[in-house]
C-alpha cells in the first residue's frame, strides 16, 4: 500500500483542480491498493500496481488502455452497450505515474459496480453470464498478439503445481489442513493437464480474456452492464474465465464462507446467460466446461496453498493461516463440484441447446466420471 505522501503525490499527478481533496480506500482486492479520489472536477479511481505480483506494471496499464480503446471503437461502430472503465491520464498525458519510491500508479474512470436496480440475485447471475459472454464476443477480434502477458504463467496449472512441489519439498509438515491440501493435490494431479492438452490439440484457442471474472468485478446498473478490474486481461483460454466465473458465482458460501457448496440453480442461470450473450463455443469446447470449473477451483486452492507455504507474499492476509484456510475452502468446493459432475454436464448441454452455436463439430460424447 502506498504511504500518505506517495498517495497524495500520485493523486496530484492525475488531478486537474489542484489543492487537496478526500481520498478513500476502494474495494477489498487481494492484490493492488485502490482508492477513490473525490476531486472537485469528478471522481476517479487511483490504483498502485503491486510490483511484487505484477513484475512489469506497465504491461497491466498498456493492456488496459488497449482493451478500453477496442471497446470504445465497438461502441462507436455498433452501439455496443458494454461498460468498462477508461484510462485517466496524468497532467502530462502519461498513462501512469512513478512516485518517489518507484511505485507505479494509474488512474481510470470510476464506474460504480453496485446494482442500481431492484433485480433479484438470480437475475444478476443471469446477467453476469450474459456480460461475460458479451465480453468474450466483443473482444474476440482484438489481436491477442498485441496484449502483453501481465502475469507470467497465469492460469497455467502445471506451472503452479511445479511451484508448489518446490516449496512443499522444504516444508514436510503433514498435519491437519496442510495434510488435507497435500492429499487433495496428489489425488487430482493426474488430470491437471487437460485444458493445456485441449489447447495443444487445437480444441481450445488462445484469445483475449478478462482473467478475473469473479462476481465482484461485474457492473450491474441502470446505465448498463459491464466489467471492472482489467488487471489480468491478456491472452488465454476463455474456459479459464468461464470456469472462474462459475466458481465464484455459484459458491453458496461466497468467497469467504466456511461451508462451500456449488449451487446448480446458479450454474444453470449463469450458463443460460452466457450462451445468450453471444459467445460461440463448439460442441467439443462446451464439453470441457465441467473440466474448466473443476480445474480452476482446484487451481485457486493450489495457489492459496502455495502462497501459504511461501509466506503469504502474493495474496494479502490478516493472519498467517488465512491462505491455508482459503486453500481448504477451494479444495472442498472442488470436491462438491466433482460430486455434481453429471448434473453440471447436463446443465451445460441444456443451456447450450437454448442458444445453438453458429459453429459445429463432430464432437464425441463427454466422458463422465473423469474426476478421480
Amino acid at each position: 500500500m502506498g504511504g500518505p505522501v506517495e498517495l497524495r503525490e500520485a493523486a496530484a499527478a492525475f488531478r486537474r483542480d489542484g489543492g487537496t481533496c478526500p481520498i478513500e480506500p476502494l474495494g477489498e482486492g487481494n492484490i493492488n491498493s485502490t482508492y477513490l479520489v473525490l476531486s472537485s472536477t469528478g471522481r476517479f479511481v487511483l490504483q498502485k500496481i503491486n510490483a511484487g505480483v505484477f513484475p512489469e506494471p506497465r504491461r497491466v496499464i498498456d493492456n488496459f488502455a488497449l482493451v478500453a480503446e477496442h471497446f470504445k471503437k465497438k461502441r462507436q461502430e455498433g452501439g455496443a452497450d458494454f461498460l468498462i472503465a477508461e484510462p485517466v491520464r496524468t497532467l502530462t498525458g502519461e498513462l501512469s505515474h512513478r512516485d518517489g519510491r518507484g511505485g507505479c500508479w494509474r488512474g481510470q474512470t470510476y464506474l460504480p459496480a453496485a446494482p442500481a436496480d431492484n433485480s433479484s440475485a438470480g437475475d444478476r447471475i443471469v446477467r453476469a453470464g450474459r456480460i461475460l459472454g458479451r465480453f468474450h464476443l466483443l473482444a474476440a477480434d482484438l489481436d491477442v498478439a498485441k496484449l502483453a502477458q501481465p502475469l507470467p504463467g497465469f492460469h497455467h496449472l502445471p506451472g503452479y503445481l511445479a511451484d508448489l512441489d518446490r516449496l512443499a519439498a522444504n516444508d514436510p509438515q503433514e498435519i491437519g489442513a496442510s495434510r488435507y491440501c497435500r492429499e487433495t493435490v496428489e489425488r487430482v494431479r493426474p488430470m491437471t493437464n487437460l485444458l493445456e492438452e485441449a489447447r495443444d490439440a487445437g480444441t481450445l484457442r488462445v484469445q483475449p480474456i478478462h482473467g478475473d471474472p469473479k462476481i465482484d468485478n461485474f457492473i450491474f446498473s441502470g446505465a448498463g452492464d459491464g466489467m471492472l478490474d482489467l488487471d489480468t486481461v491478456g491472452g488465454g483460454l476463455i474456459h479459464y474465465d468461464l470456469g472462474d466465473c462459475l466458481r465464484s458465482c455459484c459458491n453458496r458460501a461466497g468467497e469467504r464462507g466456511d461451508d462451500p457448496a456449488f449451487d446448480l440453480t446458479c450454474c444453470r442461470a449463469l450458463l443460460e446467460g452466457y450462451f445468450a450473450g453471444g459467445a460461440i463455443l463448439t460442441e467439443l469446447q462446451r464439453n470441457l466446461i465441467f473440466e474448466a470449473v473443476y480445474l480452476i477451483t482446484f487451481e485457486l486452492g493450489v495457489r492459496f496453498f502455495t502462497d501459504h507455504l511461501r509466506g503469504n507474499t502474493y495474496f494479502r492476509v490478516k493472519d498467517a493461516g488465512e491462505n491455508l484456510a482459503r486453500a481448504v475452502r477451494q479444495f472442498r468446493l472442488a470436491e462438491d463440484i466433482a460430486a455434481k459432475e453429471r448434473d453440471i454436464r447436463s446443465i451445460v448441454s441444456e443451456a447450450a441447446n437454448l442458444h445453438p452455436p453458429v459453429l459445429s463439430s463432430d464432437a464425441n460424447t463427454p466422458q463422465e466420471g473423469i474426476v478421480p
